[in-house]
């Protein structure tokens, strides 16, 4: 509560904070109202993929030149711009639902923009977010954020649901509109402090894309980690999300028990966030590593049906780990990167953890109607445990150690040297 207190404190988090509230949870709402609107009007699977596939691909494809912009913009007014626009995205959208009208190439063109949209939004508000606290509170943000996203995964939905049911799919999309329309408000009220040298303009865009690169590409444990992790979410997440109601109903005689896994996962997360607030390891990378590994158990456990009550807690392990890797590698890049190539190098790690996702969905799938989903489950969480070992190769993402009052343009080989000087136990 004493570090919750001082969060609050801060004017420009307090605005940022409550403007992520209420926008996140509208956008896990129409993750739902998005499946229910598809399922009313086609009742096909296929068209409910095409949409979602529509806009995570425009998702992924303008994620460089969003986070490009961010480091050339001040980055909460791409914000309160990006809000705007996705705002009247999903307003025109319920518009369209209340009058009857709506058609399938309309829906998948305005999630194609809405999804670009999002591509400027997110490099802007990691980039954003060490700007509203001083250094020092930099990882409590982030938790704060985090626990912020976890709670909206339930309300979110619960939401949305209550919302088609009883009113309509309309008002699902409209009630979404409203939201990013009130944190446009509140963003629009955050004044960022100045961190960092001022940005470079490069020549080009697509120079100043290859500037990020470098940024990435010059710290191994920026550009391994990227990597390892996208690999995780392919043979882990993919499993778990794809084949885990399967799994259920083979192992447990019931699929609706994934449902009771997934919630366990979610209390797991805000657990992580909390504990996260106060958590501060000596070696923030390696222990971010090394608390994945429950995730890894716990599909290997699921698959083989070990007893409920040891996947339930072996799943709220999974949502700790995942939660605290998060926010541990977020400090870490906020602390260590150049603020003016913040959002750029945050744009590469949201593209690898998003690119392969889409792939790993349809891959599982297919395998699993060849090999057996529990093979293909026990076998993910067996390599995503393994992958823990190339994450680890690099010697800073080992011996990278926490900085008490960080200097926001510190560089990781300074930090290198800083290791150097002490012994390793």
């Amino acid at each position: 509560m004493r570090h919750l207190s001082v969060l609050w404190s801060e004017r420009d988090f307090r605005w940022l904070f409550l403007s992520q509230a209420i926008s996140t949870t509208g956008d896990r709402l129409v993750l739902v109202a998005l499946a229910l609107l598809v399922t009313q009007r086609t009742g096909s699977t296929t068209d409910l993929g095409l949409v979602i596939g529509a806009q995570t691909a425009a998702l992924v494809l303008f994620l460089l030149i969003g986070g490009a912009w961010a480091d050339r913009l001040p980055r909460h007014r791409i914000m309160v711009s990006t809000d705007l626009l996705r705002c009247l995205l999903h307003g025109g959208l319920a518009v369209l639902i209340f009058t009857d009208v709506l058609q399938l190439w309309e829906l998948i063109a305005i999630e194609v923009v809405f999804g670009a949209a999002e591509a400027f939004f997110r490099p802007a508000c990691s980039g954003l977010i060490p700007q509203t606290v001083p250094e020092e509170l930099i990882q409590e943000a982030n938790a704060l954020n985090s626990a912020t996203q976890t709670i909206a995964e339930f309300v979110g939905p619960a939401i949305a649901t209550t919302l088609v049911l009883t009113v309509g799919t309309g008002s699902a999309f409209a009630v979404d509109a409203g939201t990013f329309l009130v944190s446009a408000a509140l963003l629009a009220l955050v004044r960022p402090r100045a961190r960092g040298a001022a940005p470079a303009r490069a020549a080009s865009l697509l120079r100043e894309i290859a500037d990020g690169y470098r940024e990435v590409r010059s710290r191994p444990w920026v550009w391994v980690t990227i990597v390892v992790f996208s690999f995780k979410l392919l043979v882990g997440y993919g499993p778990y999300l794809v084949l885990g109601p399967a799994i259920a109903g083979h192992r447990y005689g019931n699929a609706d028990l994934y449902g009771w896994v997934v919630v366990a996962f979610g209390l797991g997360t805000f657990a992580g966030a909390l504990t996260s607030m106060r958590w501060r390891p000596l070696r923030p990378l390696r222990a971010a590593m090394l608390v994945t590994l429950p995730f890894s158990a716990l599909l290997i456990a699921y698959a083989f049906g070990a007893p409920l009550a040891l996947v339930l807690v072996l799943s709220a392990a999974g949502g700790v780990g995942s939660t605290l890797f998060g926010v541990w590698w977020e400090t870490a890049l906020a602390q260590r990167i150049p603020p003016e190539a913040l959002s750029r190098v945050s744009a590469y790690d949201w593209m690898g953890s998003l690119a392969l996702l889409p792939i790993g969905f349809v891959l599982v799938g297919l395998l699993a109607g060849h090999v057996g989903a529990t093979a293909v489950m026990a076998g993910g969480g067996i390599i995503s445990a393994l992958l823990v070992l190339p994450g680890l190769l690099p010697r800073e993402t080992r011996e990278l150690r926490r900085l008490e009052t960080p200097a926001a343009s510190e560089e990781p080989l300074q930090a290198t040297a800083l290791m150097e000087a002490e012994p390793v136990p």
